[in-house]
């Protein structure tokens, strides 16, 4: 049995700091602290293979452009034999604030481009998300420059927060969701 996390993102280094890019930050986080192998080419994305918690975790960089990463997704979880349940979108959640995390399983995807098109890849909702937190600028019209924008360099929580993911990451896999939004949200606390 094996699970495919999928961090949300849009290939290119020109995308690689914006905040639409913190799904990528998080695989990258967790592949580096796991040992997970090498990044390569796979699924019209990119892959990394390690064992969290237990279990044999697939990590996915979809390649296609966030309003096409269904079809990474779609690829990566056939071939694999992995129903909905066992997918996981690591995105970025403008309704959370910046630095805070939740973690649920299917539902709406709130204009989110990247879930809504993995919605449409697995004909059902039913995977779960690991909703990162960038914050709303405060008005619909600001959302997609933000949304596209560099992390700046006053947004210290990302490092730590990316750091705390990464740590937690084996209860997560494990199927300790409670325990995983604890972990990090301990870890992220400013003392």
């Amino acid at each position: 049995m094996a699970l495919l996390w999928v961090g949300l993102g849009n290939p290119g280094s020109e995308h690689a700091k914006q905040r639409h890019n913190i799904g990528f930050m998080a695989m990258d986080a967790v592949a580096r602290k796991h040992g997970f192998s090498s990044w390569r080419k796979r699924f019209k994305g990119q892959v990394a293979e390690g064992i969290l918690g237990g279990q044999k975790v697939l990590a996915l960089k979809p390649e296609t452009y966030m309003n096409a990463s269904g079809d990474a997704v779609q690829q990566a979880a056939a071939f694999l034999k992995l129903g909905s349940a066992d997918i996981w979108a690591f995105h970025d959640e403008l309704d959370l604030a910046p630095g805070k995390l939740r973690v649920k399983k299917g539902g709406g995807t709130a204009g989110h481009n990247g879930l809504r098109d993995m919605q449409r890849a697995l004909g059902n909702a039913d995977f779960w998300r690991v909703r990162l937190g960038i914050g709303h600028p405060g008005h619909k019209d600001r959302v997609t420059g933000h949304v596209l924008g560099n992390f700046a360099k006053v947004e210290t929580w990302v490092e730590p927060l990316l750091d705390a993911v990464a740590d937690a990451a084996p209860l997560l896999a494990g199927g300790q969701h409670e325990a995983f939004m604890t972990r990090v949200a301990l870890l992220t606390q400013e003392g």
